[in-house]
């Protein structure tokens, strides 16, 4: 997904995302200077349906995490074939999505945005619990230990990432080093803490309608 789409799905949505890091705190943010629809049409007004409030809201957390519909419907498909084990759907559900290996890594501010996490876990510069994972989809526990690789440690960008940590809101969840680039996933978080741009339910209703 280039730069332009994110900027566009954003503004169709007419909330922002967060999908390109720092950017988007920026004036240079497509939201702050268009905060309408692309297009001809955009700054109409438009009558939705329930089925199209459904497909919105689905699509806005598919995108805030950046998954395809293959991916982000098979774990929905999972959710519900197994709901029985589950108090809280919905709970599930987020707790799926932040559990994966490139969203932890954004989590703990190793990356800007879940994509650039998505790539720095595929270049093979994460471990779990001492061993290395470059699989972005892979489902992080309590009690794992993730670390920046050792011959990694040294390069410009991570070095970057210390001197910006300050900056940064980290969860309360994980438990950071950020001296030694490490954190241990202490337990899945809330809905409160999270604070997902969709409404979770309305995606459910999408998908058992």
């Amino acid at each position: 997904m280039n730069k332009k789409s994110k900027c566009k799905i954003c503004r169709r949505f007419g909330q922002k995302l967060f999908l390109k890091g720092e950017r988007c705190f920026s004036s240079k943010c497509a939201m702050v200077r268009k905060p309408y629809p692309p297009g001809k049409n955009g700054k109409g007004r438009r009558r939705i349906s329930d089925y199209g409030r459904q497909l919105i809201e689905k699509q806005k957390l598919k995108a805030w995490y950046g998954l395809s519909e293959k991916k982000f419907y098979s774990i929905i498909e999972n959710i519900l074939s197994n709901r029985l084990n589950y108090d809280d759907v919905n709970v599930a559900l987020v707790q799926k999505l932040e559990s994966r290996l490139d969203n932890i890594v954004f989590r703990m501010g190793l990356a800007s945005s879940r994509s650039e996490g998505r790539q720095i876990v595929g270049h093979g510069h994460i471990l779990v619990d001492g061993k290395k994972v470059d699989r972005p989809s892979y489902q992080v526990k309590p009690g794992i230990k993730i670390s920046v690789r050792e011959g990694s440690r040294g390069k410009n960008y991570f070095e970057m990432v210390k001197k910006k940590y300050e900056q940064k809101e980290l969860p309360e969840w994980i438990d950071i080093n950020k001296d030694k680039l490490t954190g241990e996933i202490k337990r899945l978080p809330n809905l409160k803490e999270v604070n997902p741009p969709a409404d979770i339910p309305t995606i459910f209703e999408f998908y058992t309608r």
